[in-house]
């Protein structure tokens, strides 16, 4: 059997439930049952904590629950979200758990595909923060102001689940003005819930990369590989 893999849920209630459903049925596709722990976090409480620029406190919330986590069984945690690794460092430090990170198997996704210029959509706060300095070998093009603002304020509503008919087409129309302008190559879908609007690349008609897809693959990896 492979490592148990604990999931700080509820920081998306949407993106926990697409973890889940992506985990086990790739699981189930390879004669495997997966060892899974679940705690459920507040993603308001978490939010406001980003908000206010709170990382240490929002560090301690993450840290409480990872490490019951780890007291129930789990070898390792996740975060299903981007947002939340805005204080990954600060986790780290605050407990003995391993957290397989949305970072190194995004970095490898992005060599694999010798990306050079990308740009991100997903929250204000992942956009602003370029994911904190996690892609070395990348440039990360900012949307204009305007652009990450309706990106931002789309996606929120993607979370809420109060789509507009054009936010689709918005987002498209955004990707295709920074393929233009600033020669990006591939927007990174840097926030899970966008998976639920895109479902790959022929649907969002704009070349770019599921985050959460390339963080699935490797918990699903961890979860197959035989403990030595």
């Amino acid at each position: 059997m492979g490592a148990c893999v604990g999931i700080v849920g509820g920081l998306g209630v949407g993106a926990t439930i697409h973890y889940y459903e992506r985990i086990t049925a790739a699981c189930a596709g390879r004669g495997v049952v997966p060892d899974l722990v679940f705690v459920h976090a507040d993603a308001n409480q978490g939010q406001g904590f980003v908000r206010a620029g709170r990382l240490d406190q929002l560090a301690d919330y993450l840290a409480g629950f990872i490490d019951r986590l780890g007291r129930a069984g789990a070898d390792v945690a996740v975060m299903p979200a981007v947002t939340p690794h805005i204080a990954l460092a600060e986790t780290l430090t605050r407990t003995k758990v391993p957290i397989l990170s949305i970072f190194e198997p995004l970095a490898a996704a992005v060599r694999a595909r010798k990306l050079r210029r990308v740009a991100l959509f997903g929250t204000i706060f992942t956009m602003q923060g370029s994911l904190w300095g996690a892609l070395n070998d990348v440039e990360i093009v900012k949307a204009q102001p305007a652009e990450m603002a309706f990106v931002g304020e789309a996606y929120q509503r993607i979370l809420d689940g109060k789509t507009l008919p054009d936010d689709a087409d918005g987002l498209r129309r955004i990707a295709r003005e920074l393929a233009r302008r600033d020669g990006v190559e591939c927007i990174l879908l840097a926030g899970t819930d966008l998976a639920v609007m895109f479902k790959d690349e022929a649907a969002a008609g704009f070349p770019c990369l599921d985050v959460a897809q390339v963080h699935i693959d490797a918990i699903v990896e961890k979860l197959c590989a035989q403990k030595t």
